[in-house]
């Protein structure tokens, strides 16, 4: 990376008086004015409103083609760019075009101001500011919000790349169109091969007068038909004399000699045939993230496609299958079938609409992509070095946009749709009909929860519960294939949820069950459709595992040992005479029967005893009565 300093010790620019001359020699374009259009923008005239651009490529001029139209063409004039400018959404439009847009203002709540630039606004410093209104306007051919920079329209991007596109396309055609590069009066005859500049008859003679000129090579402009690039220099807007040959890596902008002097003296600057490999890797690996978004894309409109030929496909069946069951009711029949059709025509007209909501919204996301991909891709083979340094930052905020851009690559809505004949459906004209079409829609909040052990559970041990699906009305769905996601998670490790299981019992309830690990307070979430139902989230009290008594239930010790002295009872009772146990009528004896392990009175109950699942030798060594 070079400063300023090391620019001039390089050779790269030489200082002679108030002049540049490059390090070859040759003299710079001090007395050869570019192509920079001085245009200004009046807001106030733009009260034209947008026309529309369905027909845009029926309305191209006679011999042009569709291929490339967009290269030289105005997508509002239909004539050939004049001034084009670059937008934000990688659309390009005349200058005078843009200025007969009607622009809205909106409030701009940001912080700071960073315009998507060029020339015209490539060197405005970042200023804070406080709430203000902001001018936009919207694109003719995508209608994306362009928020316009403080310069106005002639502050956006020149787009290089389409000027260089109508020169070829005006040389190809005789030259008609073009002007002189420096009267702007006279249509072109030659072309200065030093300057990169066309010229008329008059500007073209005062051109080999001159002495820094007089030896320019000069060439015809049917002599160029041939020609894939023609390109014109391009000069710094802070100072037209000077074209724009150096990149400062500090302000990621091109800039001229002269800014190199001045302002970006301590900058580090480089020629931009240095630093477009960097620059252009970056673009290209934007380029690579967005393409496959195309592909997925087309694909996902192909699927939407298929499945509003499956919908209508659908629906013809079961109109014909309607048809046919109301045959035998006359006119009782022939009012339910008018209304059974109706009903299927509304379903087919909400999911048409919403199959053709998502077609129109990925058609434009396509289109976009489409646009980015093309312009970039033209960029990158097409634009010189410090084309794609200009067009770069304009370039990399729409391309990082789309790749942003979240959407569905599936339908929104599905094909089912069935006709149930054997369902009854009421009266009509005083007959019973049968035959109903199946549009339920699972209601979450109309689903309930059922179970006696819904809110208490065992450790290790399976717990279950019902959910039984209804309608927005009440009514049980009758069926399956509801979403239903039953999610348990222990209070005191919520990173650990309790594996579930939900079986469809086809009949509109789903059987649920679980298998605690730890005793604890859990919560259970129950959601249809990603909602909750009622009474979700609850919360489940998981106690210790039933334990099981390891001794005898028996009417005393005595009797269970068959008279063992070493034999004891939980209850603590004891006889004389060394016995360790309790007997009838002794002191601790409880007078009823109980267990021996832990001295519980009921015989299904669960174990107590705080020593765990085995027992004493002496608890145990008893018998049965």
């Amino acid at each position: 990376m070079w400063n300023f300093q090391s620019l001039l010790d390089a050779g790269g620019v030489t200082l002679e008086g108030g002049g540049a001359r490059s390090g070859d020699g040759r003299p710079s374009l001090t007395n050869c004015p570019g192509p920079f259009l001085i245009l200004s923008t009046n807001v106030g005239n733009m009260a034209e409103k947008r026309r529309p651009l369905l027909g845009f490529v029926g309305k191209l001029p006679s011999g042009t083609t569709a291929g490339n139209s967009g290269k030289t063409h105005c997508p509002l004039c239909m004539g050939l760019f004049k001034a084009p400018r670059l937008l934000p959404c990688l659309h390009t439009v005349c200058t005078t075009c843009l200025e007969q847009l009607e622009p809205f203002s909106v409030v701009d709540i940001r912080g700071g101001e960073s315009d998507t630039s060029s020339e015209g606004s490539v060197f405005q410093e970042l200023k804070p500011r406080a709430l203000q209104p902001q001018i936009g306007i919207l694109c003719p051919v995508c209608d994306a919000q362009v928020d316009l920079p403080m310069g106005g329209v002639k502050a956006l991007t020149i787009d290089h790349l389409a000027m260089n596109d109508v020169m070829l396309e005006s040389l190809r055609g005789e030259g008609q169109g073009l002007v002189c590069d420096l009267c702007s009066d006279r249509e072109v005859e030659k072309r200065c091969q030093t300057c990169k500049a066309n010229l008329c008859r008059f500007c073209c003679q005062a051109h080999r007068r001159q002495k820094k000129t007089t030896y320019h090579t000069m060439v015809d402009l049917k002599d160029l038909k041939g020609y894939s690039q023609i390109g014109k220099p391009i000069l710094c807007p802070a100072h037209p004399a000077e074209e724009l040959r150096l990149f400062c890596e500090l302000c990621d902008r091109p800039v001229c000699r002269d800014c190199v002097v001045g302002e970006h003296r301590e900058h580090p600057c480089d020629f931009t045939s240095n630093v477009i490999h960097k620059h252009g890797d970056s673009v290209r690996e934007l380029l690579r993230g967005t393409q496959p978004h195309v592909e997925a894309l087309e694909e996902a409109l192909a699927q939407i496609k298929g499945t509003n030929s499956a919908v209508q496909e659908r629906v013809k069946a079961v109109a014909a299958d309607i048809r046919t069951f109301s045959e035998g009711y006359i006119k009782a029949i022939e009012e339910h079938r008018d209304k059974l059709l109706k009903q299927l025509e509304d379903i087919r007209v909400q999911k048409e609409n919403s199959l053709q909501l998502q077609k129109a919204q990925l058609e434009q996301l396509l289109a976009d992509m489409r646009t980015g991909v093309e312009f970039t891709e033209h960029l990158l083979t097409s634009g010189s070095d410090l084309e794609i340094l200009i067009t770069k930052g304009v370039v990399v905020e729409r391309l990082t946009k789309l790749n942003k851009v979240e959407y569905s690559a599936h339908p929104g809505v599905n094909e089912k749709i069935s006709f149930s004949p054997k369902e009854k459906a009421g009266l009509c004209r005083g007959y019973e009909v049968y035959g109903a079409i199946n549009t339920k829609e699972v209601d979450p909040a109309k689903c309930v929860l059922q179970g006696e052990d819904l809110h208490r559970a065992r450790e290790k041990q399976p717990a279950s519960f019902i959910v039984l699906c209804k309608d927005a009305t009440g009514e049980s769905m009758g069926r399956g294939g509801d979403n239903v996601q039953v999610t348990v998670i222990p209070n005191d490790k919520k990173d650990s949820p309790v594996k579930t299981m939900v079986h469809d019992n086809k009949d509109g309830t789903y059987y649920v069950s679980y298998t605690p690990k730890e005793p604890g307070t859990y919560t259970v979430l129950v959601c249809v459709k990603e909602q909750h139902v009622q009474g979700s989230p609850f919360t489940v009290t998981v106690r210790k595992r039933h334990r099981s008594h390891p001794g005898v239930f028996h009417c005393c010790t005595f009797c269970s040992s068959g008279g063992q002295k070493t034999a004891r009872c939980a209850c603590g009772g004891t006889m004389p005479g060394g016995y360790l146990g309790c007997g009838h009528g002794h002191k601790g004896h409880p007078g009823r029967p109980h267990w021996s392990c832990c001295g519980k009175f009921a015989e299904k109950s669960e174990c107590t005893w705080a020593g765990g699942q085995s027992a004493p030798r002496s608890l145990l060594r008893t018998v049965a009565l």
